[in-house]
């Protein structure tokens, strides 16, 4: 792989593994540390490795990977960031956070600007399209740090459905976590995902939501993921938002 240095087309491994969706540059450099990456059947544990995308065999853990096949990542979104790919009056938008070759991805179910958390992305219109159709009920966790406090009778509320602006809000599911002097941690479950509803919700039945961040869609969990960082789905994530895509319509 020597003669790859000087080829127009080489780059290196780790921003191909990148391009691909694999990981983030960071990450790809230590996927390449760790032996987890093969290049034309070998080995490859330096980052500096040069290939040529079209000429060279690379392998995630025996999988070989194309930079032209389907994505699905997992991206953090820190607080700030818009879901778009171009708006005018936004400081700063979630494609900011992935490389070039990933700014056509769909995202499935915004956040908005000041809602921190999981956020999927893919090329796969398809599946994007099932899985925000509002009758597949997606479920989606949030966790919600707010001002105030929730009576068993707010909880009901949430539950039972709540008018706001011409939209019946309605939670899944509501579980206070934990109580602090001046506020609460809570749980909140959706299924549906209108615009800004759990803070809606929340406002509704007195309580100011401080900080709000999405922790799971589906089978899909944020973890451990950095704020402001990004991985591929697990085969495991990808199968079970397949299945749901796939099951029937509710209503």
């Amino acid at each position: 792989m020597t003669d790859n240095f000087h080829h127009p087309q080489g780059m290196r491994l780790a921003k191909y593994l990148s391009n691909a969706g694999i990981a983030s540059r960071r990450r790809s450099e230590e996927l390449i540390s760790e032996g987890r990456i093969t290049v034309n059947g070998q080995v490859v544990l330096t980052p500096v490795c040069i290939v040529v995308p079209g000429r060279d065999k690379i392998c995630y853990e025996g999988r070989e990977i194309n930079q032209g096949q389907r994505q699905y990542i997992l991206l953090n979104k820190p607080v700030g960031y818009t879901c778009s790919a171009s708006d005018p009056y936004a400081e700063r938008l979630i494609y900011e956070l992935l490389p070039e070759s990933m700014e056509h991805l769909y995202y499935v179910g915004r956040l908005d600007r000041d809602t921190e958390g999981l956020l999927v992305l893919t090329n796969d219109g398809d599946l994007a399209q099932a899985l925000t159709h509002p009758s597949r009920e997606v479920p989606k966790k949030y966790i919600a740090d707010c001002d105030g406090r929730l009576s068993a009778r707010a909880i009901d509320a949430m539950l039972d459905g709540i008018e706001d602006e011409g939209e019946l809000l309605r939670a899944k599911s509501v579980r206070p976590i934990r109580e602090y002097d001046d506020g609460l941690l809570l749980e909140v479950i959706l299924t549906e995902g209108k615009k800004r509803e759990v803070r809606r919700l929340c406002r509704a039945v007195g309580l100011r939501v401080r900080r709000l961040a999405r922790t799971e869609l589906a089978n899909v969990k944020l973890g451990e993921l950095a704020s402001g960082d990004w991985r591929a789905l697990t085969a495991d994530e990808l199968n079970g938002l397949r299945a749901l895509a796939q099951s029937p319509r509710k209503r």
